[in-house]
């Protein structure tokens, strides 16, 4: 029974697909997916997360980021390589030497690719001193 309810439905959808009877899947955006969740959290793994937010890059810019444009220009720039992020930290900054961690992680979509990175850091300090110039976790 259930499977002849099925087949009358879709049977009955078909001439709403277009005068062929033929459906041609049509893209909602011509932008790829780019939409991630940035994470802050204390401890090196499997801790609550202290602060998040919301990042969309495609088609514009928004979400909850305080600066979603510098924050989409800023990966943008590196291809979606979060690792990037990680290369030019400030040389310049004293940090103690204590260890506290901190772990910062991205999920989502990266223009039409899954993402998910994770980064500990040995204490807030280093993490503010690694990714401070950089605007993607300046949340």
């Amino acid at each position: 029974m259930r499977h002849r309810i099925a087949a009358v439905t879709a049977a009955a959808l078909l001439p709403l697909a277009g005068a062929a009877g033929t459906a041609e899947a049509q893209p909602a955006s011509l932008y790829a997916p780019s939409a991630v969740v940035l994470a802050v959290a204390p401890g090196d793994a499997g801790a609550a997360v202290s602060r998040a937010t919301a990042l969309s890059c495609a088609p514009t810019a928004q979400g909850t980021h305080p600066d979603p444009q510098a924050a989409c220009a800023a990966l943008a720039a590196t291809a979606g390589r979060l690792d990037a992020l990680l290369a030019t930290p400030d040389r310049n900054r004293v940090c103690p030497m204590h260890y506290d961690p901190v772990t910062v992680s991205a999920d989502g979509i990266w223009k039409g690719s899954r993402i998910s990175w994770k980064h500990t850091f040995s204490n807030a300090c280093t993490m503010s001193a690694t990714l401070g110039g950089n605007p993607v976790f300046a949340f």
